[in-house]
């Protein structure tokens, strides 16, 4: 008998897939955007040697650099919350300077990026 393997619902990786595409088809001038590479299960080894290099837990999901600003957006899927980690890195995202939001769902995340002047235009 065949075992048939499920793909795990991933939400918030369509949203986040979606915001990059908003992004590269009209983002601001001179906006740099990028997914920092944390998620995912780490061999505790791995996870080590990350950690020593800097790896920091909690950052979001979105990083953007626009006209000297840094801004970090935390996306989640409906129903989703962040967890204690997310909530502390963002914190000290904002003590640095940095301009840092949560969004549920494509809708809000558009919204959060149209009004910081990330992307040109209104998602319609």
């Amino acid at each position: 008998m065949s075992r048939v393997r499920h793909r795990r619902a991933r939400p918030e990786a369509a949203i986040q897939r979606c915001v990059f595409q908003h992004l590269r088809a009209r983002g601001a001038p001179g906006v740099f955007a990028f997914h920092p590479a944390n998620g995912g299960y780490r061999k505790p080894i791995e996870a080590a040697m990350l950690k020593a290099m800097g790896l920091v837990a909690g950052v979001p999901d979105v990083i953007a650099i626009h006209q000297g600003r840094v801004y970090g957006l935390e996306l989640k899927a409906e129903g989703g919350k962040p967890t204690p980690k997310q909530v502390d890195t963002i914190a000290a995202m904002q003590v640095a300077g940095a301009i840092t939001g949560f969004a549920v769902g494509l809708d809000d995340a558009l919204r959060w990026l149209e009004e910081r002047g990330l992307l040109r235009g209104q998602a319609t």
